[in-house]
């Protein structure tokens, strides 16, 4: 099936036209219309005044020189001396005597001799120490409990004599019996005690060192009760 469409007929253009014409004619009068409505009002001039320039200052009048007048100065009369003619005169010779230097003495300051060496003082004399002998007490180191046992169960008795070498330390060095007790238990135990426990102060020789000695003494023994 074919389509067909309708052709235009020549009273349709032209009415077409006018309608278009109508509108465009519309259109022109709203947009004149639009314009007249919104037109801005006319701008506001502002007018400031501007000052003009000055008159420049004039010139500066020329200063006058004023020339000072120069007095003329008063000249004195200068008064020139005649000229002195010396008159020769013979030289003089005068005879010196020179005298000979004499030289001033040595100044010695006033109050100041020259001192002599003293002499050395004497030296002191020593002093003199007497030699003194080994001492103790020997009396102190015996006790009835050192009499022997055996001499007791024989019922021994007597003095016993001895002599001690002291040392420089005050110690006992040597013992000897110098007269028995009749009992040899008695002397052996002299000797003993005396070696084991005696203490001296030691002797002294005349320049007050120690030195050694020998002490004598003599013990009794008795039976004790």
């Amino acid at each position: 099936m074919q389509g067909s469409f309708a052709q235009p007929t020549r009273s349709n253009g032209t009415a077409i036209a006018i309608v278009m014409a109508m509108h465009a004619a519309g259109i022109t009068a709203l947009a004149l219309a639009k314009t007249e409505v919104f037109k801005r009002p006319p701008g506001i001039i502002e007018v400031t005044s501007i000052p003009l320039p000055k008159d420049p200052p004039p010139p500066p009048k020329p200063v006058e020189q004023v020339k000072k007048q120069v007095e003329p100065q008063h000249i004195s009369e200068v008064f020139v001396p005649e000229p002195i003619v010396a008159t020769p005169v013979a030289p003089v010779f005068v005879e010196t005597t020179q005298t000979p230097r004499v030289d001033p003495p040595a100044w010695t300051p006033p109050g100041i001799t020259e001192a002599k060496p003293l002499a050395d003082p004497p030296a002191p004399e020593p002093k003199k120490i007497e030699s003194a002998r080994a001492r103790a007490n020997l009396a102190s180191y015996v006790s009835d409990a050192d009499y022997p046992a055996a001499a007791i169960r024989g019922e021994e008795q007597g003095v016993a004599r001895f002599q001690l070498s002291v040392g420089t330390n005050g110690r006992v060095t040597g013992c000897t019996i110098t007269g028995s007790s009749g009992s040899s238990a008695l002397d052996a135990a002299t000797c003993r005690i005396m070696k084991q426990r005696a203490r001296f102060t030691p002797a002294r020789d005349s320049a007050g060192n120690p030195t050694t000695d020998t002490v004598s003494n003599a013990i009794k023994w008795v039976l004790p009760e």
